[in-house]
């Protein structure tokens, strides 16, 4: 990598101005996730009320759609009543700590673009010119996948989960008091990773870049792809097939959509080559 010392003049960095360069980045990054968690600390009742507490009311948009749904076939309108259980925090501590950490991952998830930023700030140095210009919408369409995945995690995976497990009984002597903790992890986890999993087609694209993925590779092992994603379905997901399967769709999609991606990728590669070569011959 290098770093520019003047107009038009750059120089190479070594191994400990590689580690200055990134710690710096990490600090600036580290620095808006806390920025962005002091506001949100700050709207308390905004973040918790009608976000967090939003999936736990019957009148959340995922019941009601679900509810409609549900009366038009004739089956099971468990949906139509919406969650029935109460929160409780049981430690002494235990709200506080949850408005902290709530407002952290807050931080991280409204300001995952700037990461991305600052990520590719680090890495965009060691590229060359035309991939760099190649790579331009590398953080709009890698921070819209993200933002993608967590609004699916909020509105389906979060409110299926928790519409499922708060119902669940298996006593009529047992009632269902959630802690905080637990109930704001379900949902944290169930943002995060589909976010995360939302970002595969990015993950192809430099996969198929750095020559460990091709579009072959991808379409040879579908099938294993596919039961991987049923088995991932089945893990992030409350234990009934009708939510596995809403689920598995969207991840199905972007897998295909990730065997087309490779495919461009890889095309754009064999016409570099063939460049390269007619200039050599």
């Amino acid at each position: 990598m290098t770093k520019q010392i003047g107009t038009g003049e750059t120089e190479e960095m070594s191994f400990l101005d590689h580690l200055e360069e990134l710690r710096w980045h990490l600090i600036r990054a580290v620095l808006a996730v806390m920025i962005i968690g002091i506001v949100a600390f700050i709207a308390k009742d905004f973040i918790f009320d009608t976000i967090l507490f939003g999936p736990k009311k019957a009148d959340f948009p995922t019941y009601k759609f679900f509810c409609n749904i549900s009366r038009y076939f004739g089956m099971d309108e468990s949906f139509c009543e919406g969650p029935q259980f109460r929160i409780q925090s049981r430690e002494m501590a235990g709200q506080f700590s949850a408005h902290i950490w709530t407002s952290i991952w807050a931080g991280f998830i409204i300001g995952f673009p700037y990461i991305l930023w600052e990520l590719w700030r680090f890495i965009s140095p060691g590229l060359y010119e035309k991939e760099r210009n190649n790579s331009r919408g590398f953080i709009i369409i890698a921070s819209f996948l993200f933002f993608t995945g967590v609004l699916f995690g909020y509105y389906v995976i979060s409110p299926l989960s928790i519409n499922f497990l708060a119902n669940y009984h298996v006593s009529e002597e047992v009632f269902n008091d959630i802690d905080l903790s637990s109930y704001i992890s379900t949902i944290r986890s169930s943002v995060i990773a589909c976010g995360l999993i939302f970002e595969l087609p990015i993950l192809m694209y430099f996969l198929t870049k750095i020559g460990l993925v091709t579009p072959d590779f991808l379409r040879k092992y579908r099938k294993i792809a596919i039961v991987i994603v049923l088995i991932l379905s089945a893990v992030i997901t409350p234990p009934d097939v009708a939510s596995q399967i809403v689920v598995s769709i969207p991840i199905v999609i972007l897998y295909e959509v990730s065997i087309y991606i490779s495919k461009i990728v890889l095309k754009r590669e064999e016409r570099k080559l063939k460049k390269e070569k007619t200039k050599n011959g």
